[in-house]
């Protein structure tokens, strides 16, 4: 069978080739004839390309054409490569030796004379293989095809947020409200069972997994079960593995012992008692007793009745054996029907018109649409997406034409898939989409990750017309394979994710045969080694298998995933490598055989043992991306200058005595630096991130009490960096002396317009520059002359000095203003957020002098979270006012204040009482929130040590759902009003050292939502709410029926 993807593989290769060329080899004297002549062969090859891939299906002949071109393409491709690094090498060379003047190219007499004959000899041995391959392509009769590129779908403009994808775990679903509210009416149900278990069967595109997945966030469900595993499963595994997956949920990881008692153990102890829900999808093992055995450990772990499992399969066989194994007769199998023709055709819609109105082209053939979805959601979401990047005048084709006239055998929806693979605009996006089957399946892919992946294969070339640089190209991609349906945009804790079907997952390890995936105990067995380009394994077996694998693919293998150790003389074979990942290697030292692998662009080392680097990384001049996040790397080599291609370096150290490799500003390509130290040494200060004007995403700049004025902060040309969205500013903590100059050296790091956050640490000038805090309002002000117009987010921690803050001006994008331990600071104006509107969270805490801050709040009606918060000398009556004006207020922290005549001696007596709470704007609030659209859910109130009593006005904040208590020191009962909040579901208790009693009986049976009450350093409580307790004090009836109790 016929590799569906090889013709785009060699094209891409092929332009690659060409751009190499183009670049810097063209300009080497004493290659031009050679080379010169390989680029007419290539271009005259790339011309009858499209011909051969519309023939190769019925004559092999153009198939076997197909595959030696694939080769020599590959190794013209790695020799022009190899004459490209040699390009940057000499540029490196000259430039440290500051001839400047001779960097952009070489002559022949500065090539070493061995490479230059034995490169000579490859360039000729390639040409001589062109030319054949051209003459076997005019015996074939194939001739050159005008090909008509497909123009790729518009980028929608900044801020159009129309083709994003909503999270896959929270997505509302379309038509499965019944099936998940009969699902979980199943699991609420009480059982004297240990485990029970439903599996969820259909075919393929059904949306089972969307369904589990819905029914796993279901708030029913996290009431119901105090633990809950999502365990994907898809393929058959053995019952070890099994645990494994598990344990790996529970722990974050995967157990390393491999010994079955230890794990099974330490699940056991992950569980307890703990009623849980287990889901495990897309399951395919049938085998009974691997269930059985399975099922009877879960049981033997955890004693506690109601515990679920769901499983999603597509085999009823599966179905059968997991529910006969428990015995679940009563509900063997939940058959998951096809969808109503009504939702199909609302996803169709909402994919195609983009959530727009619909077209009358698409009204037009509505119902040969929905016969082709066939009740599958999958289907109808592709077949929208397809549509979606075509015009509307092409859909009546394409649906006729195309999609009404596939087979109705076989599975319809890998058709449909296949179909949307066929149609993808771009040979480059289908190498994207295919390149996918190197991660295992249910892989949840960051979007750097992705793009700086797809960038390292080559799939990321510009044409000459372009001007858009590689990642915005990927995104570009990305773009289009979530519009048409091929991924799905997730969220997990690292932010925003993508992932893909296991459908389409089946479909992209289809299109090519150069993808080999090894998982745990798969053998290792290549028959066309040759071929496989790209490999991705768990481990490497035994020494002899190993080295076997290794020498099969030393000369083809051009991306290798690997976890497990890799030796130096192993990674010595794999000379044509792009994409190396060793990911969680538990490997201490990095080869230093890396800097021979001269092809690498792509080095992932995150996560893993490593934490010495050689100086061989820096011979590695074509590396673009390296990934050291989460690894023990404590140092780079000194010579990271010398990587000159390098645009990613994802390394963190929070270190502020670490020292930055010097001459850092060399790095020109560079875009990705998470952190910068400042040092004293020339190569090592601040003006070294002058040259680095491609920097985007996130920086942090420490040290900067080492610049010694605004000419030296202006060296780092911040205003120039267009694409720095978050900047923190951080000088020391302990500094001698008291001659600072703060004030300037922050004003000469004014960033770029485009800046959206801004963190400032331990500045130690008496008041921030004007682009911050000062620009005039008298007169009507241009919208270019606010500095930082798209600023949302600005923080101030520990700057003791400044003594005041003036009020904010433009700042029309702030959502949200933290400020923190400033001890100088003894009144914040009233006026500070005048023009804030869109402030959504404001908090002011640990401030030690702050007296006063009349914060007008009718200025910020967009409020959502405020705090208020451990400032001792605060005057009550000059808090924040205007609370009946916060209509979207969600969450509030206040407390201690002071009272007004807090210098009398005998104001401690006041404290004892709530009544230095009294000129707080309880009428606002409880107006505000005694509203029919009130918001306001949870309450953070932080008392002082001697204080008896809760304010009362809080009674009457009906709304809340959490409420948290801070050191109220002498209240030794809790009010019975506290009956009062119907619709509390937490309640938090810190520091009540005094506190024995819990409101009456009834009061607490009012409180019908409560599912928490956690007690922390309670002592009389936590003494009281046992079972053990009894007598008159025993509060332990208050508390027992509560789910989520815990007294510590």
């Amino acid at each position: 069978m016929a590799d569906a993807l090889i013709s785009s593989t060699i094209q891409v290769t092929l332009e690659r080739a060409l751009s190499l060329v183009s670049d810097r080899i063209g300009m080497l004297v004493g290659f031009k004839k050679d080379v010169a002549s390989m680029t007419r062969s290539l271009r005259l090859i790339k011309g009858v390309l499209a011909d051969a891939e519309a023939k190769q299906n019925q004559d092999e002949a153009v198939q076997e054409w197909l595959n030696s071109l694939e080769e020599v393409a590959y190794e013209a491709d790695n020799v022009l490569d190899k004459l490209h690094y040699e390009a940057l090498r000499h540029q490196v060379e000259s430039r440290n030796r500051h001839k400047l003047k001779v960097c952009c190219f070489f002559s022949f007499s500065n090539i070493n004379l061995a490479f230059r004959w034995r490169m000579a000899s490859k360039v000729r041995d390639i040409n001589l293989e062109l030319n054949k391959i051209n003459e076997e392509a005019n015996r074939l009769g194939l001739v050159s095809r005008a090909v008509v590129t497909a123009a790729l779908p518009a980028a929608p403009p900044a801020g159009d947020t129309r083709n994003r994808q909503t999270d896959s775990v929270v997505a509302p679903m379309v038509g499965r409200a019944d099936d998940e509210s009969k699902i979980v009416k199943m699991l609420l149900r009480p059982s004297e069972k240990v485990v029970s278990v439903l599996p969820i069967v259909g075919m393929g595109g059904l949306g089972k997994t969307t369904l589990a997945k819905s029914i796993y966030n279901n708030h029913q469900i996290d009431e119901q079960f105090k633990k809950k595993l999502w365990v994907c499963v898809s393929k058959k595994v053995p019952v070890l593995e099994l645990f494994k997956l598990i344990l790996g949920q529970l722990k974050d990881k995967k157990d390393e012992v491999g010994d079955r008692q230890n794990i099974v153990q330490e699940i056991g102890k992950e569980l307890g008692k703990l009623r849980y829900l287990l889901v495990l999808d897309d399951v395919w093992n049938d085998d009974q007793a691997l269930w059985e055995d399975f099922f009877n450990t879960l049981k033997g772990l955890n004693p506690t009745n109601g515990s679920w499992c769901l499983v999603t399969t597509r085999l009823d066989p599966v179905a059968h054996s997991v529910s006969r194994v428990l015995r679940m007769m009563e509900n063997e199998a939940y058959p998951l029907g096809k969808l109503p023709d009504d939702h199909c055709w609302s996803i169709v819609k909402e994919k195609a018109a983009r959530g727009g109105e619909v077209p009358n082209e698409l009204k037009a053939i509505r119902e040969r649409v929905i016969e082709r979805c066939d009740g599958l959601p999958l289907a109808a979401s592709v077949i929208g997406g397809l549509l979606s990047l075509h015009r509307k005048e092409e859909w009546r084709s394409i649906l006729e034409n195309r999609l009404l006239s596939m087979s109705g055998d076989g599975d319809r929806v890998m058709q449909i898939l296949k179909f949307s693979f066929d149609n993808l605009p771009s040979r480059y996006i289908k190498k994207c989409f295919a390149h996918w089957s190197i991660f295992p399946k249910d892989s949840a892919i960051e979007r750097n990750m992705l793009i700086e992946l797809w960038m390292a294969e080559g799939f990321l070339q510009a044409d000459a017309t372009s001007q858009m640089m590689m990642e915005e190209i990927g995104m570009n991609y990305l773009r289009i394979l979530l519009q048409s349906s091929l991924l799905e945009e997730a969220r997990n804790y690292h932010g925003t994710c993508y992932k893909m079907h296991d459908l389409v997952h089946d479909l992209a390890g289809s299109m090519s045969k150069s993808t080999k995936v090894f998982n745990s105990g798969d053998a290792q067995i290549i028959d066309n080694g040759n071929q496989i380009r790209y490999l991705a394994t768990d481990s490497f077996g035994g020494g002899e298998d190993r080295e076997k694998l290794l020498e099969s693919l030393s000369t083809s293998l051009h991306t290798l995933f690997v976890k497990g150790d890799l030796s130096g003389d192993m990674l010595m074979k794999l000379k044509n490598l792009y994409v190396l990942n060793l990911s969680h290697t538990r490997t201490r030292e990095l080869p230093v055989s890396i800097g021979k692998l001269i092809h690498l662009r792509y080095v992932n080392l995150e996560w893993s043992a490593i934490s010495i680097l050689p100086d061989s990384l820096c011979k590695l001049y074509n590396l673009q991306t390296l990934t050291l996040s989460g690894s023990k790397v404590k140092d780079l080599p000194k010579g990271m200058r010398d990587l000159i291609s390098l645009r990613h370096l994802h390394y963190y150290n929070d270190d502020k005595d670490f020292q930055m490799p010097p001459d850092m500003g060399r790095l020109t390509c560079l875009q990705t630096l998470e952190f910068f130290n400042v040092g004293r040494e020339k190569g090592r200060r601040i003006g070294e991130l002058g040259s680095l004007k491609n920097l985007k995403g996130r920086l942090i700049i420490r040290n900067l009490e080492l610049v010694k004025d605004k000419e030296g902060a202006e060296e780092a040309k911040l205003s120039e960096k267009a694409n720095l969205f978050g900047l923190k500013l951080e000088w020391a903590r302990d500094r001698e002396g008291d001659d600072y100059n703060d004030e300037g050296v922050l004003d000469g790091l004014l960033p770029h317009p485009n800046l959206e956050k801004l963190v400032i640490w331990y500045f130690l000038g008496d008041q921030f520059p004007r682009w911050l805090m000062d620009l005039p309002t008298t007169t009507p002000l241009p919208e270019s002359a606010t500095t930082l117009p798209k600023l949302a987010r600005l923080k101030f921690k520990w700057c003791h000095r400044c003594r005041e803050l003036l009020p904010l001006q433009n700042f029309t994008s702030l959502k949200e203003l933290k400020i923190y331990h400033c001890d100088g600071l003894t009144n914040l104006p009233g006026d500070l957020l005048h023009s804030c509107a869109s402030l959504q969270k404001l908090l002011v805490a640990d401030c030690d002098n702050l007296i006063s801050f009349p914060l007008d709040l009718q200025q910020t009606p967009s409020l959502l979270e405020l705090g208020l918060y451990r400032c001792p000398k605060l005057k009550t009556s000059m808090t924040p006012k205007g609370f009946g004006f916060l209509t979207s207020l969600r969450e509030l922290t206040i407390g201690p204040f002071s009272d007004d005549d807090d210098d009398d001696e005998n104001s401690s007596i006041d404290h004892e009482n709530s009544s230095i709470y009294n000129e707080f704007d309880w009428s606002g609030l409880i107006s505000s929130s005694s509203s029919s659209s009130s918001t306001l859910r949870r309450l953070e109130l932080c008392g002082l040590p001697h204080m008896e009593s809760l304010p009362p006005q809080i009674q009457y904040l009906t709304t809340l759902t959490s409420l948290m208590l801070y050191q109220f020191g002498g209240i030794k009962a809790l009010p019975d009003w506290f009956g009062n909040f119907a619709a509390l579901e937490e309640l938090y208790l810190f520091d009540l050292k005094e506190l024995g009693h819990l409101p009456s009986e009834d009061a607490m049976r009012s409180l019908t939502k409560l599912k928490r009450l956690w007690v922390y350093r309670c002592p009389l409580l936590k003494e009281r709410c046992t079972p053990a307790s009894s007598g008159p004090d025993s509060q332990w009836s208050k508390v027992s029926h509560i789910q989520d109790l815990d007294i510590w």
